[in-house]
């Protein structure tokens, strides 16, 4: 590393990284620094023996193809495909649906009778939904006026958005309808070539426009003087930067990285009621090669609970599961077949075992999870090579998340996020805060709006 930069990019989430590749082409001297050995943060993966596993692939809306195109080439947009067989099996239905505007329209007419005059209205607000839009409305209150006193429905709607981002019915209409909004368009699509691939087409990217990229290297302070950023200490050495742009978690960025003692009161009133989103559990189960895996869908959202629960959901007792299964097709010129169950879960729920409490923890985890997916696999614990369990405390230990964060804080996050520059002049944040604009998409989206900001900073102060 060298002893300045301009531009200081602190983790590679999809925020940090397309952040760090906008400065570099912008032309700044951009350093990103990663304190994990490799790139992605929450979109990343790992390798087991011969497996490789996904840790969050599935999936993301079209809207990526236009922003991977504009923000990192044609390359990246041309890799992107869409899943087309999204399986909900629950006591409430069980269906198939290719998970967009008009398949949802058909199920919702004929599967559950509605009229199509609610159907098409429902579709009609959400389109109109910004995230800068007023708060106050809850998702409750959206569903009951498009859809009331129907839970098969409202479990229908909600479901995937709860695995995806943690929303319940009692947070803002618009953190749930913008996301929806978003998958609807189109439907839900992948990266061909896997998570591997594209994260070493992005580091291939960044470094030919010029970006330095450190990983193992762990900012542990960003040094403010004077209201301003100085620049940063990463692995104890002091790193000059007229900008920084972090990618962390936003409580840690404020209170670990920079310290509370630097912002004003009343910034602080609103940001200490900021909550940090839930976590996740996940089990990865590698098939042995030479078997094969038969279709059951690309995104099984499955559940044994009687009605949609959001807190049922995350309980440690786990009745909801989301199954991610990848093809040989995602990776072309592979016999590789893995799955990677998901459990929204919480920390805490975790935090308090001892070491041998927690490895049988994760032992029953992984278990249950087995019997679990035998309603869809029925051999699978024959031709099944290769397990092993995520949690809470796994997912913080890799990414330094609060609690372990999957996406960052909740709704309310927001407006503080935005509002860091204005707080300490060069400093931003970028990240999942709330999922605007849908999981990848929406980090990828914040990215660009950091940088952004960023360059504007720089630029007025040369």
């Amino acid at each position: 590393m060298q002893e300045n930069y301009d531009v200081v990019v602190v983790g590679s989430g999809l925020g940090g990284l397309t952040a760090a590749n906008i400065m570099a082409r912008n032309g700044y001297r951009v350093l990103l620094a990663e304190q994990h050995f490799q790139l992605g943060g929450l979109a990343t993966y790992f390798r087991r023996r011969h497996h490789i596993f996904d840790v969050a692939l599935h999936g993301f809306p079209v809207g990526m193809q236009k922003s991977f195109r504009k923000y990192w080439g044609k390359g990246f947009s041309d890799r992107i495909s869409q899943v087309k067989k999204i399986v909900f099996d629950n006591p409430q239905f069980q269906l198939t649906t290719t998970f967009d505007t008009e398949d949802f329209t058909r199920h919702l007419t004929e599967t559950f009778r509605v009229p199509r005059a609610q159907v098409d209205g429902f579709f009609a607000e959400l389109k109109s939904m910004n995230y800068y839009d007023d708060q106050s409305e809850p998702t409750r209150s959206l569903f009951q006026r498009h859809f009331p006193d129907r839970p098969d429905v409202w479990r229908l709607l909600m479901e995937p958005i709860t695995y995806a981002n943690g929303s319940t019915l009692d947070e803002p209409a618009i953190s749930y309808g913008i996301v929806f909004g978003n998958f609807m368009s189109k439907g839900v699509y992948t990266f061909i070539g896997g998570t591997d691939l594209m994260l070493d087409m992005m580091a291939a990217e960044l470094r030919a426009n010029g970006a330095e990229i450190a990983t193992r290297a762990l900012v542990e302070r960003i040094i403010v003087d004077g209201g301003r950023v100085r620049g940063v200490v990463i692995n104890g050495k002091e790193i000059g930067a007229k900008a920084v742009i972090s990618n962390g978690n936003l409580l840690n960025t404020v209170q670990d990285l920079v310290g509370e003692e630097h912002f004003a009161a009343e910034y602080l009133a609103g940001f200490r009621q900021v909550r940090v989103s839930n976590s996740s559990c996940q089990v990865y189960f590698g098939i042995r090669p030479g078997e094969r895996l038969a279709d059951i869908g690309d995104l099984l959202f499955t559940s044994t609970h009687p009605v949609f629960d959001s807190a049922a959901i995350c309980a440690r007792k786990v009745t909801s599961r989301t199954y991610s299964v990848y093809y040989p097709a995602i990776r072309p010129g592979t016999d590789q077949y893995t799955i990677v169950a998901s459990m929204n879960g919480w920390y805490d729920d975790w935090a308090g075992y001892s070491k041998e409490e927690y490895r049988a923890a994760k032992e029953a985890l992984i278990e249950d999870t087995f019997a679990a997916l035998e309603n869809y696999v029925p051999d699978i614990r024959a031709i099944c090579d290769y397990t092993e369990a995520a949690t809470p405390k796994t997912f913080q230990r890799y990414t330094l998340h609060r609690n372990g964060a999957s996406f960052g804080t909740k709704f309310d996050g927001l407006r503080y996020s935005m509002n860091l520059h204005e707080q300490i002049g060069g400093l931003f944040h970028t990240g999942s805060v709330g999922i605007i604009m849908s999981g990848w998409l929406g980090t990828v989206n914040y990215g660009v709006m950091a940088a952004n900001e960023a360059d504007k900073f720089l630029t007025a102060n040369r």
